[in-house]
C-alpha cells in the first residue's frame, strides 16, 4: 500500500538505473527512516551497490573494476558524513551547533567547509538559499506529511507559527572561523539537507578518481554524478523526471561527460489540502512554499555541491531571475519545466550539453 501512495505523489521516486537501458532516470526518493538494501555485483564489468542515506537512496556504480571495497568505502564516507551533517543525529556536528544556545563550537573541516558553501549560496541568492531555514523547515515537516493517506486543513501552519519560525531564518547569524561556528541567534537551526547530498557525492568521486576508477556514477537521490564517460567512450545520458508522472517517466535526457544533473521540483515532496499542493520548497520571504509557476530545476554542472545549490536556488528565483544567474556562470547550464509543462533552456543547452526531448 505504501508503495502505491509513493508512486501516486512522486514523492522524490528513487532513481531508477538501468544499465541496458539507454536512459539514466533522475529523480529522487525520501523516506522517514534508514534503509539498507545491501550490495549487489552487476553482471559483466560494473559493480553497483544501494543504501539509504540523508533520507535518500544512493547509488554508487562503477565499470571496468571487480573491487567492491571501492563501493564500501564511498558508503563508509556516506555515513561519516550523514554523522556530521544531519541534524537529526544527536551529536552531529549540526546537531551540537543548533544546540549550543549560541557557543562557538568546533567541527569537522569537512562540515566547515560546508557550511561556508551554504552561506555562499545565501549571498548568492540574496538569502532564498538560507541554511538557517530549519525551523521553518520542521514546522511544515513535508517529508511527513507527504506519506499521510489523509490530509487536512490542520496540516497548514498558522500565519503566527511560520512568523515565528520566520524571525528564526537568517543565514548572516552563522559565523564560521577556522572550523569553529557559532550561531549568533540561538534559537536558530541549520539544516544542510539543501546542499549535503551534493557535496557528499563530490567527495566520493574525488576518492574513486584517487583510486584510479574513472568510469561509472553517483546517484544521492535525485543527484547523478558521473565519472568520466562510459565505458565504451560516450556521455552518460541522463532521464529528467517528468512532473507528477505516476510512472516517473523521463520527460528529457541530456547527455553528459564528467559532468552532474541536479534536479528541484515541487513534485518531489508535498502534501495537498483542499486540491491545493503544498511543497518542500520554502520561501524565505513568506515562509510558504513558493508559488512561483516552476515545477522543477535541473542544472548541469562540474561539482553536484553547485548543482545542489543552484537547483534550489534557481528554483526559488524564477524562471527569469534564474536563468539570468545560469548565464553569468561559467561551465553551468539549466533546464526549467514552468506549470504549463514547457520546457525553458539555457543558452547552451544543445550545444554545449546535448539533449533530446522524450515522447
Amino acid at each position: 500500500m505504501k508503495n502505491k501512495i509513493f508512486m501516486k505523489r512522486n514523492y522524490r521516486l528513487f532513481l531508477c538505473i538501468l544499465l541496458s537501458m539507454p536512459v539514466l532516470l533522475l529523480s529522487g526518493c525520501d523516506l522517514p527512516s534508514r534503509l539498507n538494501f545491501g550490495k549487489t555485483s552487476g553482471s559483466g564489468e560494473s559493480i553497483s551497490k544501494s543504501g539509504f542515506y540523508f533520507n535518500t537512496v544512493i547509488t554508487v556504480t562503477l565499470y571496468g573494476t571487480k573491487d567492491e571495497t571501492l563501493l564500501d568505502d564511498c558508503f563508509s564516507l556516506a555515513d561519516t558524513y550523514e554523522n556530521y551533517f544531519s541534524n537529526t543525529i544527536a551529536d552531529s556536528d549540526v546537531s551540537k551547533i543548533n544546540a549550543a544556545d549560541g557557543a562557538p563550537v568546533t567541527v569537522h573541516e569537512e562540515t566547515a567547509e560546508l557550511i561556508k558553501k551554504g552561506l555562499y549560496y545565501g549571498d548568492l541568492s540574496n538569502g532564498k538559499f538560507d541554511i538557517t531555514i530549519g525551523k521553518l523547515s520542521d514546522l511544515w515537516d513535508v517529508s511527513t506529511k507527504a506519506l499521510l493517506e489523509k490530509t487536512d486543513a490542520s496540516m497548514i501552519p498558522s500565519d503566527d507559527e511560520i512568523k515565528k519560525a520566520l524571525t528564526t531564518v537568517d543565514y548572516q547569524n552563522v559565523v564560521v572561523d577556522g572550523n569553529t561556528v557559532t550561531l549568533k541567534d540561538p534559537s536558530a537551526k541549520i539544516d544542510l539537507g539543501g546542499i549535503a547530498k551534493g557535496y557528499i557525492a563530490d567527495r566520493m568521486k574525488d576518492y574513486l578518481n584517487q583510486k584510479g576508477a574513472a568510469c561509472g556514477y553517483i546517484n544521492l537521490g535525485g543527484n547523478v554524478l558521473c565519472l568520466g564517460a562510459k565505458p565504451d567512450g560516450s556521455s552518460y545520458n541522463i532521464g529528467i523526471q517528468r512532473p507528477f508522472d505516476d510512472e516517473g517517466a523521463a520527460m528529457l535526457a541530456v547527455s553528459v561527460t564528467d559532468q552532474t544533473v541536479v534536479s528541484s521540483g515541487v513534485y518531489e515532496r508535498y502534501f495537498e489540502v483542499d486540491g491545493k499542493r503544498y511543497h518542500h520548497i520554502l520561501d524565505t520571504a513568506t515562509g510558504y512554499p513558493y508559488d512561483n509557476g516552476l515545477l522543477g530545476v535541473s542544472i548541469i554542472t562540474d561539482e553536484s555541491v553547485d548543482g545542489d545549490g543552484l537547483s534550489t536556488t534557481c528554483f526559488a528565483l524564477g524562471l527569469a531571475d534564474g536563468m539570468a544567474l545560469v548565464e553569468s556562470l561559467d561551465n553551468t547550464e539549466a533546464v526549467f519545466i514552468t506549470e504549463d509543462y514547457e520546457l525553458h533552456f539555457s543558452s547552451g543547452m544543445g550545444t554545449k550539453i546535448p539533449y533530446q526531448v522524450m515522447e
